[in-house]
């Protein structure tokens, strides 16, 4: 740390000290609760990841036709962003005897267990004229269930601590448990269970799926739901003084809270970029025909599980001790450098040369600067849900209004609703390059045109979209210092509050 930033970082522990005439311990978790109710986003990713395969099930096995069971799965987007603003309030106007965050992610979860077990065992055996009017109804009971539970992820971090150093904790886990997660995933699926039912197209496959899934995510759920029980208490909520919420604050909220618009461009951005770039038309033309070996995408996706882990543990320890900010800003950065070294890598080198039996400098430095930049990548895009908590204590301290809900479903809505133009960009790129019709595949020759839209779509977008977050985030200001700062104010609001309570 430099002189001006020692400096900085003194006249916030002044400021800190002359507001409220002393430093106050800040409402923190044990490390435990912290990582249990983590938990709670790998649990619905669990769900998520069964119904990222529905499709196969939905043709394979019920028989609706391709193009309508893409139109429904796209149409459902729409709806999913309707109901988070919805449910949202819900959450806020929540403050029963079993709290606020607690009755919607066990609710969540057997909403998406009953649609789970009727969907993938009963589909199929309803008329083939009620069918699809069966999928579509059970497809968005699930979308309810899972923005109730998802919907406690972002907003339920604002109860488990308010201790600036120690939410970025949060990432910790979240991106560690989801990095093993989706590896271990992917290798239950293509390892074990399509081999064992010889395709996609059994219903013992999707059976088997279903109940191994249903009782994953409710192991973890019931951590989830242990890990914030403590803190799921009205003592936790804002400064303890309840205001109603309205639709019509929704809008108020957005229009008055800068450090939330900012964190929903830097995002949303991030996320269409990573949508984008993840893709797995990318990822075909990336391996399968630049480089020339598509198995090689999945070994790095197994060798990149470590690597995720480590700098995901070392980068929000940088997150806790500087602030999430200054944790966010330095990852997109060193995400910018790798994947920038990567195309200049690919561009003039020979990309046929990167081999996993071939160990030369191609090959060395493109997994190198693949595995560092995929892991700065997912630590970046992790550093964004710590912040989330931040500005709904910031709206707390600025108008009093605690909204973690609201804070939570907006920013999900406009992210959902820019990141649903990840495939239309995808679309559109390669039609240009004469794809109109049929997308590249693994047979498709290299050519100078596919070097040029991979490029564009697999690290184009997402410097564009960092380079738009790195310039919300010079608006964003709750850094550590600033956060410290509204922690002890909203303290001594809630001091008054009790005292006032008290006579």
């Amino acid at each position: 740390m430099d002189i001006a930033q020692e400096n900085n970082r003194a006249q916030g522990e002044a400021k800190v000290k002359s507001v409220s005439g002393k430093k106050r311990d800040f409402n923190r978790a044990k490390v435990w609760q912290i990582g249990f109710f983590a938990a709670n986003n790998t649990a619905t990713n669990a769900y998520m990841f069964l119904m990222m395969n529905v499709a196969y099930f939905a043709t394979g096995v019920v028989g609706l036709g391709t193009v309508l069971v893409s139109t429904i799965i796209t149409g459902s987007r729409i709806f999913d962003g309707i109901t988070d603003p919805i449910i949202g309030m819900w959450i806020d106007k929540t403050n029963g005897k079993f709290g606020k965050f607690r009755p919607f992610m066990v609710g969540g979860y057997l909403l998406m267990t009953a649609v789970m077990l009727l969907l993938f065992f009963t589909n199929q055996l309803v008329p083939d004229s009620l069918k699809m009017p069966y999928f579509i109804v059970l497809y968005a009971l699930y979308i309810i269930g899972y923005t109730f539970q998802t919907a406690v992820t972002k907003s339920g971090q604002s109860v488990i601590t308010s201790d600036p150093e120690q939410r970025p904790l949060f990432s910790t886990f979240d991106i560690s448990m989801t990095s093993i997660f989706f590896a271990g995933a992917g290798i239950y699926l293509s390892n074990y269970l399509v081999p064992k039912y010889g395709g996609w197209n059994s219903e013992g496959l999707f059976h088997e799926f279903a109940l191994t899934f249903i009782i994953f995510s409710g192991v973890l759920t019931t951590l989830a739901v242990i890990g914030i029980w403590a803190k799921d208490r009205p003592e936790f909520f804002g400064t303890g003084e309840v205001k109603k919420i309205t639709f019509k604050d929704m809008w108020q909220i957005l229009k008055g809270n800068r450090p939330l618009q900012m964190l929903v461009i830097t995002a949303s951005t991030t996320k269409l970029g990573q949508q984008v770039a993840t893709n797995s038309i990318v990822m075909v033309m990336l391996f399968g025909i630049i480089i020339g070996d598509y198995g090689m995408f999945g070994i790095l996706s197994a060798i990149m599980l470590i690597p995720n882990v480590v700098i995901a543990f070392f980068g929000t320890r940088i997150a806790g001790k500087y602030g999430t900010k200054q944790g966010y800003i330095l990852s997109t950065w060193a995400a910018i450098a790798t994947f920038v070294g990567m195309f200049l890598l690919l561009v003039i080198g020979d990309p046929r040369a990167i081999a996993m039996d071939n160990w030369g400098f191609m090959t060395i430095a493109f997994v190198t600067l693949y595995v560092i930049g995929n892991g700065v990548r997912t630590l970046s895009g992790g550093l964004v849900i710590p912040m989330i908590p931040d500005v709904t204590d910031y709206e707390t301290h600025k108008t009093g209004r605690y909204a973690p809900g609201v804070m939570g479903t907006i920013f999900s809505f406009v992210d959902k609703m820019i990141s649903s133009f990840a495939q239309t960009i995808i679309g559109f790129s390669l039609a240009l390059i004469g794809y109109e019709q049929l997308f590249p595949d693994v047979d498709t020759p290299y050519s100078d045109n596919i070097l040029w839209v991979t490029m564009f779509l697999f690290v184009g977008t997402l410097v564009f979209a960092w380079v738009a977050s790195l310039i919300a985030m010079h608006f964003y200001d709750l850094d550590k210092d600033k956060m410290l700062i509204i922690q002890n104010e909203l303290q001594d609001k809630k001091d008054e509050i009790l005292a006032k309570k008290d006579q």
